[in-house]
């Protein structure tokens, strides 16, 4: 387990960001044999509306217009951002950095630092805020700009009713600052990767790519729902268990390293995997339920890691606030959690992204790739 202080750096703020396309779940009841099991999920699960991204669109689309909000909203000089860190599991292509892709669309300096983090999932937004906490604090950095994107709408195939109702995608941009002035943040991590096969994309990467032995590979599962070997496969149970175990153990630790009581923190933004795990991480971990909540799962869906940002962007816009803590699960398997101080910080709430008129399609891409490779000029025609 990693405890960790850091005393001299200042989140100035953060926004989210999620596609105007929404969906909701009474839409959906096609794909329902039983709307008694549609309703029973609506109340314990707390379905209800999820944004997801337009074909075509990424989720680096969703922080690209998150980062571009808040430099404008906060007046920061771009010249002045020295580190740009993309956290996400879904980015736009394998060998790349997003980061690299987004410095020149953002027309960042070319002095600026760009990375991406990933395979963390849910989690990525506590282990990107640590990373960019340590730079900062290590005078490694100044001013970085942190930016989360998650596509969880495209991890499953619609047709599976045990995950695809659940996601929707969402983007985030914070700012750090270096300050002279004490703003204690506080951060545990911990990590128990035997149990990494209980949240996973079996094919897609370097280990197992997907070729066209597997294109038509569709594989039903105990429940009759449609997976193919591309899509995030999850062991619901077994992680239930794994969030009911850690969730509440990473409040404590972190709670106790900062000599803080939960008293002392005003919103528990906690990972909306789903409203009852809420619900219940609420419980057993002795939450005030007047400072936690499952309401954005509701409105959002599961957004991956971008969820305990929705969580806190939607819940404690225009509400003064100093102390919260983030409390994240999932991927790797991983658990998180941290207490920030944004007393101070603009929250700018939850945006809507809306979809680009000239979207290039695939067989655009296919054309433009082509040519780019035989070194032709790729007019779009």
């Amino acid at each position: 387990m990693t405890l960790s202080k850091f005393n001299n750096v200042k989140i100035s703020g953060t926004i989210t960001v999620v596609p105007e396309n929404h969906i909701n779940i009474d839409d959906e009841i096609k794909f329902y044999k039983d709307e008694k099991k549609l309703a029973r999920n609506k109340k314990i699960l707390g379905l209800g509306t999820r944004h997801v991204l337009p074909e075509g669109c990424t989720c680096m689309d969703l922080c690209e217009e998150a980062a571009k909000i808040l430099i404008k909203d906060l007046n920061v000089n771009k010249d002045e951002i020295d580190t740009l860190i993309v956290v996400s599991i879904n980015h736009d292509y394998i060998g790349n950095s997003d980061a690299c892709i987004l410095q020149d669309k953002l027309r960042l300096s070319e002095e600026c630092a760009c990375f991406d983090m990933s395979g963390l999932g849910c989690t990525d937004v506590v282990y990107g805020l640590w990373v960019a906490h340590s730079l900062i604090q290590s005078g490694a950095s100044k001013k970085c700009l942190l930016l989360e994107g998650s596509s969880s709408s495209l991890i499953s195939d619609i047709r599976n009713r045990n995950s695809n109702m659940l996601f929707g995608d969402a983007g985030s941009a914070i700012l750090l600052e270096r300050t002279e002035n004490e703003t204690p943040a506080y951060f545990h991590l911990m990590s128990r990767g035997k149990d990494w096969k209980k949240i996973t994309t079996p094919a897609g990467g370097f280990r197992f790519p997907i070729k066209k032995d597997i294109i038509d590979i569709e594989v039903l599962d105990a429940e009759g729902n449609i997976v193919h070997l591309w899509d995030s496969i999850m062991r619901g149970t077994d992680i239930f268990s794994f969030a009911m175990e850690m969730a509440p153990k990473t409040v404590d630790r972190v709670l106790e390293y900062s000599n803080k009581t939960r008293d002392d923190i005003d919103f528990f933004a906690i990972h909306q995997a789903n409203g009852q795990i809420v619900r219940t991480v609420i419980n057993h971990a002795g939450l005030p339920k007047d400072k936690a909540s499952s309401e954005t799962f509701t409105k959002y869906g599961n957004c991956g890691g971008t969820s305990v940002l929705v969580n806190y962007c939607d819940q404690m816009k225009n509400k003064s606030c100093k102390e919260i803590m983030l409390v994240s699960f999932g991927v790797g398997l991983s658990a998180a959690s941290c207490i920030v101080n944004l007393q101070d910080a603009y929250n700018g709430g939850v945006s809507l992204f809306k979809t680009p008129e000239n979207i290039q399609s695939r067989d655009e891409q296919i054309k433009e790739w082509v040519k780019f490779i035989k070194r032709e000029e790729y007019k779009g025609e």
